[in-house]
């Protein structure tokens, strides 16, 4: 088989399910337990933050761990509606953010919350002028993602932070594919809120990743005990923090030399589909992108009759987020990107990782060839 979704998830690192097993077993303690027991747990786990605070230019103390992505997403929205109660709030973010994040903005829409969903261009980038000309007197928060989980799309974060500092408005950004991947310092993007989760950088399923800078108030997601600094009540998943925690150090060592092999095996591969598929177009930024992913739209041809195809010749790809993937409706990022119907639904998302090799790229483009030429029957 060939795992070409690492966009989806991402294999556990040996290295981070190594140090994880023992929390699962002999080091089962609480980390809430005052005895060694618990208190082996507790250090594993502050160790954990330590090493994911180093890996994005936080403070340990600006960390806390939750279930995934979508819950550190959703709780900066729910608490930012707190902080602003009864006050008139108008919320920024774009037409391509994650599932978590968009929903997140109706749910407050029904509130009586004002929200802009700014557009972007035709390769997947916002632009600061248009955040700009989206702020008004209410304007209490910004959420943009770092970058996107269905075309790679990198934004210009660090540039839209710039502009925000001073401007008494709350900067959000989605990172879940970009953290481990990408280099990301919190304090040069000048991000209040940062999301990420484990298992996109080789961890474990089940752990997520938010910071928020330290002066800010925070309230609880979850009321009971003092666990993760009192904000997030509950017995801590110890194996799946102490995994984030391995998985994260090690990809940060290994990004540069990770980043160079991952763009050669796209660039291979788009080379590779394009000399045999000439119709074939690339969806978003060629140059802003994340180092392992691809989005490719096939004229004429169904994205998911195409995926499933792959799937029977054992190459995994998808067609759109793994979030969104049960829905028929075409990919909201591609229809933002000012393609048809048609042509949203033509396209396979391919995003290599850690434990693809280079000579999986000729596999590749070979079984893609072949699962078109069958659809168009010509082979």
């Amino acid at each position: 088989m060939i795992y070409a979704d690492n966009a989806a998830t991402t294999r556990i690192s040996d290295r981070a399910f190594e140090m994880m097993m023992p929390f699962l077993r002999e080091q089962y303690g609480n980390a809430s337990s005052k005895y060694s027991l618990g208190a082996k747990s507790k250090r594993a786990m502050e160790q954990s933050r330590k090493q994911v605070a180093s890996a994005i230019g936080a403070d340990p103390s600006e960390i806390t761990f939750t279930s995934g992505g979508s819950e550190a997403n959703s709780w900066v929205f729910r608490c930012v509606a707190d902080i602003y109660r009864n006050q008139p709030m108008h919320i920024i973010t774009s037409a391509i953010e994650h599932q978590s994040v968009l929903n997140a903005c109706h749910a407050l829409e029904q509130g009586g919350v004002k929200v802009s969903f700014l557009p972007v261009d035709h390769a997947g980038r916002v632009s600061v002028e248009d955040i700009e000309a989206a702020i008004n007197s209410n304007t209490r928060l910004v959420s943009i993602m770092l970058a996107n989980n269905e075309i790679g799309t990198v934004q210009p974060i660090e540039e839209i932070g710039r502009f925000l500092k001073g401007k008494s408005i709350l900067f959000h950004t989605d990172a879940v594919q970009a953290v481990g991947h990408i280099p990301i310092d919190v304090k040069s993007l000048n991000v209040d809120f940062l999301s990420a989760s484990a298992h996109k950088f080789n961890g474990a399923k089940g752990t997520g990743i938010l910071y928020k800078q330290l002066e800010l108030e925070f309230s609880p997601l979850i009321f009971g005990g003092q666990q993760e600094h009192g904000l997030r009540a509950g017995t801590e998943n110890v194996a799946g923090i102490v995994a984030a925690g391995y998985a994260i150090e090690e990809s940060i060592s290994l990004m540069a030399d990770e980043a160079k092999r991952l763009r050669k095996m796209v660039e291979e591969t788009v080379d590779g589909i394009k000399e045999k598929i000439t119709s074939v177009r690339v969806n978003g930024d060629s140059i802003y992108r994340l180092p392992g992913m691809v989005n490719l739209g096939f004229e004429g041809v169904s994205g998911e009759a195409l995926m499933h195809l792959l799937d029977l010749k054992r190459v995994c790809v998808s067609t759109s987020s793994a979030c969104t993937s049960g829905k028929e409706e075409p990919s909201h990022v591609l229809l933002a990107l000012g393609l048809s119907e048609q042509q949203a639904k033509s396209a396979i998302r391919i995003s290599y990782g850690r434990y693809n090799t280079s000579d999986e790229v000729d596999k590749v483009i070979s079984a893609v060839y072949d699962a078109y030429s069958k659809i168009l029957g010509t082979r």
